[in-house]
């Protein structure tokens, strides 16, 4: 599968209809087990990456370690990748340029990009820097985090601002619009009435199911990077087991070593 027609499979399943479901990965390991599973897509947690790398979540992991691991990720599946950029890796629209071009020469279908604290104007041209450098196919999945990270009033406000980051991302060149920090019914439905593109969201216990954020017009869904917390917790778990009880049940469900090994041999 050639970078084009993987950028265009994947833009293709972004659809309220039958959502596009991301159990996000971190690693090549963990990109094949997601792929095993049936995933039409692979999509990276830059969260789940930086940990894996030694690294904190939030701007400090390096580009070229980022983008080495894009480029593992995607050589060893064989459905389209979305590699999740942070903010870029860019100090400015150039230096986001630079990291899109290197993510679209390691075979990425598509890319997710935050905004955070920026301001919206900033960001939209950061956007257009990476929108230049994509080129018209990659999936430019642009994240609002004004609900993840409770900026501006709550309430109206916070939506009116939503919408109007949304429209100034697809202005600069998105594809998408990913609003974390909400799976409100009544948000949602509103989020994917006001932005003229797909919609994902952020995913965990206690949100609605795929078909019903679907209903509200949802196309796309993430679990970020959960997973990936979920399997560190495991090695918590029998860490403190083992040093307190000297038992080893918290490793009792883990994956069987020959299938796993098969898993990356490539002959499962």
């Amino acid at each position: 599968m050639t970078t084009t027609s993987a950028a265009q499979a994947f833009a293709a399943l972004h659809d309220p209809a039958a959502p596009l479901r991301l159990a996000n990965a971190w690693d090549v390991a963990s990109a094949r087990i997601v792929e095993a599973a049936g995933a039409p897509a692979v999509a990276t947690t830059s969260a789940g990456v930086a940990w894996s790398l030694g690294s904190p979540d939030g701007d400090v992991l390096g580009r070229e370690r980022a983008v080495d691991l894009v480029r593992r990720v995607v050589a060893a599946v064989g459905v389209p990748v979305s590699a999740d950029i942070e903010g870029g890796f860019g100090a400015d629209p150039d230096g986001v340029a630079e990291t899109v071009a290197a993510v679209v020469r390691a075979g990425a279908a598509g890319i997710n990009i935050e905004d955070g604290p920026r301001d919206p104007a900033d960001q939209a041209e950061r956007l257009a820097a990476a929108r230049a450098a994509a080129g018209p196919e990659l999936y430019v999945n642009a994240r609002v985090d004004t609900y993840l990270f409770g900026l501006g009033e709550p309430g109206p406000a916070r939506l009116d601002e939503t919408l109007r980051r949304a429209e100034a991302y697809l202005a600069a060149g998105a594809s998408g619009i990913f609003v974390p920090g909400t799976t409100d019914p009544a948000v949602v439905a509103e989020l994917a009435k006001g932005i003229p593109a797909p919609l994902n969201v952020l995913v965990g216990p206690g949100a609605p199911s795929v078909s019903e954020l679907g209903a509200l017009g949802v196309a796309r869904v993430s679990l970020g990077s959960s997973v990936a917390e979920a399997a560190y917790a495991v090695a918590r778990r029998a860490a403190a087991e083992l040093l307190a009880s000297g038992t080893y049940g918290a490793v009792a469900d883990g994956l069987e070593y020959g299938d796993l090994n098969a898993l990356l041999r490539g002959d499962a």
